[in-house]
């Protein structure tokens, strides 16, 4: 009886054009992945990598399992991309980013141009936009982090860090917002450091700038910028607990609401900005398929995790029912298609892109009119979506 490892075929078919396995009967490749979408060009696949999904890419330059095996499951690699060791599915990576040993990569994550993590790091719904680092032994599931201008001046969470995101109650209306949209994508912004050892209890939304220290558990908001936190322990307490009053109400539906409209400022981005620099690279075109279909996963969690809370509530206020009643049109007011800003807001990365300047040096050379009017834009598409929400629930802004 001849034994043939599972897709030992298509890894033939890889090896054939180029694509470096050094050894291939220890690679499993699923039926259904298409090596047409695969790159020949400088990938390297190590032992015992799986690579699973008809979704899947894998563009130039990727390697995948340098420190341990690798599963990829209809998951998008950009150029470059290095998963050195865990598990990744239904997630888009996109130039240069990278995470290390034992990382666990969930449905709805986004990492951006060189970002990523050291080992043992865990995401799920989780947008990283370039540069931002995280350290190792870290879960940050349900969070949003931009800032920083260059892999020497980024935003990073330090090791042993949670945000966590589900509340006694059961509920995982927790998605917390580190910078945003609107500026975060001009990568001018100074960025946010999370201590180590620490941690953050959504949702959150904490200011450019932020210095949150070691040690701290941060359980408020950060509005202002360039502010030290310091939190300490808690006072011992012991009381009769009532789980789900929901007194707090109004500020965890902003808050949901505001990072609803903050993907939709995303998607914008993607759609009209971003995507000329997708269309020169090689499979650069489904690469961005798999980023907006990442950024409209993560708009659905959202929208079922919001939905999910207001079937709960049980009418004890006017924002409660009313939320009860108007949820799925709450809800619908966001993801709606946005028009292109005037020709002139795109027109300097339009060009760059048409010259063939790459995506993150298109963005750093802007000139600050460029900035000003990308920003302007972009803040007008989360506040239009935010408006047509508070609309629905005027008790939010009372």
């Amino acid at each position: 009886m001849t034994l043939t490892p599972r897709g030992l075929e298509k890894v033939e078919t890889l090896i054939a054009k180029g694509t470096c396995v050094p050894n291939p009967w220890t690679v499993t490749i699923d039926d259904d992945v298409d090596t047409d979408r695969i790159s020949g060009d400088g990938v390297t696949i190590h032992p015992g990598c799986r690579i699973r999904g008809a979704k899947t890419v894998i563009s130039a330059g990727v390697e995948l399992g340098r420190e341990g095996p690798v599963a990829v499951e209809d998951c998008r690699l950009g150029p470059g991309v290095a998963l050195k060791g865990g598990y990744a599915a239904k997630a888009t990576f996109l130039d240069g980013a990278n995470l290390g040993l034992g990382h666990h990569v969930r449905e709805g994550c986004l990492l951006e141009e060189q970002s990523g993590g050291a080992h043992t790091v865990g995401l799920k719904q989780t947008i990283l936009f370039p540069y931002v680092t995280l350290g190792s032994i870290i879960n940050f599931c349900d969070a949003f982090m931009a800032g920083g201008t260059s892999r020497s001046d980024h935003s990073e969470v330090g090791s042993s860090y949670i945000h966590f995101n589900f509340t006694p109650t059961g509920d995982k209306t927790t998605p917390s917002l580190f910078g945003d949209v609107p500026r975060g994508v001009t990568l001018r912004e100074k960025p946010i450091f999370l201590g180590g050892q620490g941690g953050s209890v959504g949702p959150v939304q904490v200011g450019y700038g932020s210095v949150v220290g070691a040690g701290s558990v941060l359980r408020g908001d950060v509005p202002e910028e360039g502010h030290l936190v310091l939190d300490g322990a808690l006072r011992p307490m012991r009381r009769p607990y009532q789980g789900e009053s929901y007194r707090h109400l109004a500020p965890m539906v902003r808050k949901n609401l505001g990072y609803l409209a903050q993907l939709d400022a995303l998607e914008a981005w993607y759609r009209h900005a971003r995507a000329p620099f997708f269309e020169a690279q090689e499979l650069g075109t489904l690469v961005l398929e798999g980023a907006l279909e990442t950024i409209a996963s993560a708009r659905k969690e959202r929208a079922s995790r919001l939905t999910k809370l207001a079937g709960k509530l049980s009418g004890a206020s006017t924002l409660q029912t009313r939320l009860t009643e108007k949820v799925g049109e709450v809800v619908a007011a966001f993801g709606q298609e946005t028009p292109a800003p005037e020709a002139s807001v795109l027109r300097p990365l339009t060009d760059a892109a048409s010259a063939g300047t790459g995506y993150l040096a298109a963005v750093h050379g802007l000139d600050d009119a460029a900035v000003t009017g990308v920003q302007q834009w972009l803040t007008g598409v989360v506040e239009g979506s935010l408006g047509r929400a508070h609309d629905l629930l005027p008790e939010l802004t009372d």
